[in-house]
């Protein structure tokens, strides 16, 4: 050891310690320049365009706290998309934390061609948010689309899903949940990661499939509902694809999300200064929101290593 240092000392130690920082340095360089460039720049400058007026093209004008009094005050549209994406996250998480849990369950099960299933249920994750599988799922769900044709076979009068202000919304909701192959990979790591043993001592004391789903599954399940739980409010409060590509915030602005408000106000209002006010209130929502499900979770997130 004290060789080592020693070496390093000497202009040839010196050099080569140099030597292999630049490397490491020269590596590093592309990820810092693009987090610096799109992200932190872009974060603090629409912090600064929150309190001006601009339209793109012109110099940001000053205009301090207006934007924030026309939004609570003034914006009808505002208050009316918080409600709707709220609403969306409301149906959407658990129906999604849900499903996943129950095909995770299934699939944890040892049986033949699992490997599959896991890939196929997981695919639509991977292609959810594409233009592409929107289209698709905007063609399935028209008045002469797919499911319409199937209800007829069974007698049913077909249903304006995407023009019914009743129902376009749940179709989004669906188009949300069918994207549950992520939730549900990360509910199998935490299945597997129960051992064995406390399955096997309970089938001893004679617990039946409910009971060792509710008493051993779901308390040690915990940190996997707990990480999905924080995903799927932030991913949900900030939904814009499906409603920009399937619905375009109508029938009557039933499905005006929050982000495509905020879309809206940008690109086609050209009202630049008042979309980073709307942003940055959603991020101190989704920030207020995810800070209290942190602190509620020490009464019933449980974790293995904590009784070890």
């Amino acid at each position: 050891m004290q060789a080592l240092r020693a070496d390093k000392k000497t202009p040839a130690g010196r050099r080569k310690e140099w030597k292999n920082m630049a490397v490491g340095y020269a590596f590093i360089f592309p990820v810092v320049v693009g987090l610096v460039v799109f992200t932190a720049i872009p974060f603090f400058y629409s912090l600064y365009l929150a309190f001006t007026d601009f339209n793109g093209l012109k110099q940001p004008n000053w205009v301090g706290i207006r934007n924030f009094a026309t939004m609570f005050f003034q914006d009808d549209k505002f208050w009316l998309s918080l409600k709707i994406t709220f609403k969306f996250a409301f149906v959407q998480v658990p129906l999604k934390l849900g499903f996943a849990l129950l095909v995770a369950v299934l699939l944890s099960k040892a049986s033949k061609g699992v490997g599959f299933y896991r890939v196929a249920y997981y695919v639509p994750s991977v292609l959810g948010g594409s233009v592409a599988v929107a289209m698709t799922w905007k063609v399935l769900w028209a008045n002469n689309g797919a499911i319409n044709s199937l209800l007829k076979v069974f007698g049913i009068e077909p249903v304006y899903w995407l023009k019914d202000t009743r129902t376009a919304l749940y179709v989004l909701v669906l188009l949300g949940v069918w994207q549950f192959g992520s939730s549900m990979l990360i509910f199998l790591a935490g299945l597997k990661d129960i051992p064995r043993s406390y399955y096997e001592a309970a089938i001893m004391d004679g617990a039946g499939p409910w009971q060792r789903f509710q008493k051993i599954t779901l308390p040690l399940l915990t940190p996997s509902i707990f990480f999905n739980l924080v995903n799927g409010i932030i991913g949900s409060l900030q939904a814009f694809n499906s409603a920009y590509l399937v619905t375009s915030g109508g029938p009557m602005n039933s499905t005006l999300y929050y982000g495509l408000n905020v879309y809206n106000q940008a690109f086609n209002y050209n009202k630049f200064g008042y979309a980073s006010a709307m942003a940055w209130f959603m991020l101190l929502i989704i920030t207020a929101l995810t800070a209290i499900v942190f602190r509620s979770s020490s009464g019933w997130v449980y974790y293995q290593s904590e009784q070890n």
